[in-house]
């Protein structure tokens, strides 16, 4: 049988470039290479794209890139080629699918599903616009609202509002939400530029750590005492949710520390959680991963209270840490589905929904050609 080429695409512009390079990694020595060939894709910190075996290796050196590495892809549907522009055609890589391991900014906020819509290649995740609204903090606040699904309440205002209406920003942080409140930039994920801020200099100092990092700013009602539960998507328009497990973060909230560094955070799966609360955790990610439009793959992450028992919808994350420890994959692993299973799942369902596109109709039948 024929091999799939699936083009692993990771790196990127992003404040998490190192987080994506980690799951890239352990994506690519799970695909089966019995039915896959594996062509690894890096994308540096200054937007280059690289083809080549050992270029997990060069992005983390930071070394300059040579030009003959150098590739790129053409928004062109009849190549579904990397080229390398100067010796083209001659270096041509060829693609059936790409797999996404890009967190953040320029990789899993549209970006790059719009130019592999171009390409015509298909890819794993959710398309455009689910990408964007998935990223986008603020316009998910705004959807799930809009559709009736819990989440805490909020503020927001771009770098603007903050220099030129500083006071007012602080004031509605205060009488609307009252401290402690979550501080994010709209646009990033991995808790990178988030802060809980219990007064009002803390406020002052989270909104400035965060639009270091994004010109509009989100500010959360804190959710206290509440349990951090996470529960995985998985499929298409037919998308089912895993079991639901919890985090027991090292410090106050779940920060980039508390994931990836200090390794002391704890994961209990399944979650300790009444029946009725896993069944309403459940159906709450169904229902968020469809208002959103996403396909293929997502974490939604909830904020649990108990006594009485309160489900609220914190964020979705369409491209979710994919190492071997990740929640994702281990929440999939814990409802009996394996890590290498998942890998070939999602890069069915990325080929399927492809096909699906690729039925509708691009063109109209005029009856007079009136434009000429």
């Amino acid at each position: 049988m024929k091999k799939i080429k699936v083009g692993v695409l990771f790196g990127g512009r992003s404040a998490e470039h190192e987080v994506s390079i980690v799951s890239a990694r352990s994506v690519m020595k799970a695909l089966d290479k019995k039915k896959y060939q594996v062509i690894p894709i890096g994308i540096t910190k200054q937007g280059q794209w690289v083809v080549r075996n050992k270029v997990v290796g060069l992005l983390e050196s930071g070394t300059k890139i040579p030009p003959q590495l150098v590739q790129t892809l053409p928004a062109d549907p009849t190549t579904k080629s990397l080229v390398n522009l100067k010796s083209y055609p001659k270096t041509s890589t060829k693609i059936d699918v790409i797999f996404p391991v890009l967190h953040g900014t320029y990789g899993e906020d549209g970006t790059v599903q719009g130019l592999l819509e171009l390409a015509g290649i298909p890819y794993v995740g959710a398309g455009v616009l689910g990408s964007a609204v998935g990223m986008d903090k603020i316009v998910q606040k705004m959807i799930f609202n809009a559709n009736k699904l819990p989440t805490p309440s909020c503020i927001h205002f771009t770098g603007h509002d903050w220099q030129y209406a500083k006071s007012k920003v602080v004031q509605d942080c205060k009488k609307i939400l009252k401290y402690p409140v979550f501080v994010k930039p709209a646009n990033l994920g991995s808790s990178v530029g988030i802060s809980k801020a219990h007064n009002q200099l803390e406020l002052i100092n989270a909104i400035n750590l965060a639009l270091k990092y994004d010109r509009r700013i989100i500010v959360e009602k804190s959710i206290e005492r509440a349990l951090e539960i996470e529960c995985a998507v998985l499929g298409n328009d037919n998308s089912k949710a895993s079991i639901a497990g919890q985090i027991i973060a090292s410090n106050e909230f779940y920060d980039y520390d508390a994931k990836y560094v200090d390794g002391k955070s704890q994961v209990i799966i399944p979650a300790p959680l009444p029946k009725i609360v896993m069944t309403k955790v459940q159906e709450l990610a169904v229902k968020a991963f469809k208002v959103l439009d996403l396909a293929g793959m997502a974490r939604v992450d909830f904020l649990v209270q108990k006594n009485p028992w309160r489900v609220y919808i914190n964020e979705v994350n369409t491209i979710p840490g994919f190492t071997s420890i990740s929640m994702y994959p281990k929440l999939w692993r814990a409802s009996g589905v394996t890590y290498s299973r998942l890998l070939d799942i999602l890069i069915k369902l990325a080929i399927q929904r492809h096909k699906e596109k690729n039925r509708l109709k691009t063109s109209y039948q005029l009856k007079k050609k009136w434009y000429k």
